[in-house]
């Protein structure tokens, strides 16, 4: 005879089909401002695929690692000081994470507010831009002695989507929203340096000069001149994303925008950008080189999963580290992460 199963146990079970339900929902969040993964479609990861060649950059054949899946979340990704690891961003349990080059998982700050983007500044203090419901801010998250708010507002409203940020050597921020870049000077006020829509992941080049960031509805990435001041002028169009906007796609990630999120840049000033058809490499004077297929899968399933972010890594930060989709991976570059800053 089967047993009878009583009221309370059948709540029981509801309650956990329910918090399964809620889990995959918001690991299905965009995230990032129109950035985040969709971990709970389409199928697992692949464990292991293999790199073109990109001369310089990666050679041909090189292994791309599965690190870390699933994970509640993914953004922000950046390298420990110490080249032991990687800090990401588990937005769905609002925590800060690290995990090591043997992929071991640990948390590194247990309260993170929402936290996107991460940098660190000279002083070796984690930044963040943080998203929690009592009001959009940067902030200083690490060490715990130093988390302050370091600016909540911009001309007397809030943001909107805080995204992605850069700290220079002299501890000069910009960060992004829906609503366009940001500059923020130690000691100063917050201001408005582009108002163009749904910019998302923004990187400084080797000497400061410049400033490239990722515009989602856009074609290219683009380039700016850093006035002394931290206004930007003489805007133009950098790199020609190979990803673009298909509109009418049966996959709704390519329907939506490019996929350009986080960016990266190395030694030798090449620009990688996490976009839909993986992390797209440009030479400093905007030539597409190649595109690393890592963090990518599901296309065939109109699913598509994709980078939103990506770090350099490791003692010589030549591993170049991707997330997105709730899957974290890496592979083993020629080519290594600049050494001037922390991203």
């Amino acid at each position: 005879m089967r047993p009878r199963v009583g009221y309370r146990q059948m709540f029981a079970t509801l309650v956990v089909v329910a918090a399964v339900s809620l889990i995959a929902n918001a690991q299905d969040g965009r995230g990032g401002g129109r950035g985040g993964g969709r971990g709970g479609e389409g199928p697992p990861p692949p464990k292991d695929i293999v790199a073109p060649a990109i001369p310089g950059v990666v050679a041909a054949g090189t292994h791309i690692e599965l690190v870390a899946y699933p994970v509640a979340g993914t953004e922000g990704p950046i390298r420990l000081l110490d080249g032991s690891g990687v800090l990401w961003t588990e937005r769905n349990v609002s925590h800060i994470s690290k995990i090591d080059l043997n992929g071991n998982r640990s948390t590194f700050v247990e309260s993170a507010e929402g936290a996107n983007g991460l940098a660190w500044d000279s002083k070796g203090r984690l930044l963040a831009v943080l998203r929690p419901s009592s009001g959009e801010k940067v902030a200083v998250l690490y060490p715990p002695a130093s988390v302050t708010t370091l600016a909540d507002k911009v001309d007397g409203k809030p943001f909107n989507a805080l995204n992605d940020l850069i700290v220079s050597t002299k501890d000069d921020i910009y960060f992004t929203d829906t609503q366009g870049i940001y500059f923020l000077r130690p000691g100063g006020q917050v201001k408005k340096v582009l108002d163009l829509k749904n910019m998302n992941g923004v990187v400084l080049s080797a000497d400061e000069k410049t400033l490239y960031a990722n515009h989602k509805d856009g074609e290219y990435i683009l380039a700016f001149d850093v006035q002394p001041d931290g206004s930007l002028k003489n805007q133009r169009n950098f790199g020609k994303y190979k990803s673009v906007t298909t509109a009418g796609a049966a996959d709704p990630r390519l329907a939506e925008d490019n996929g350009a999120d986080g960016m990266a840049i190395d030694d030798a000033g090449r620009i990688y950008t996490a976009t839909n058809v993986g992390v797209e490499v440009f030479s400093p004077k905007g030539e597409y080189l190649g595109a690393i297929p890592i963090g990518l899968w599901g296309a065939e399933q109109n699913r598509l999963q994709k980078p939103q972010n990506l770090t350099f890594a490791g003692p010589d930060r030549k591993w170049l580290y991707t997330v997105g989709s709730n899957a974290i991976y890496r592979v083993q570059l020629l080519a290594s992460g600049i050494k001037s800053r922390g991203k």
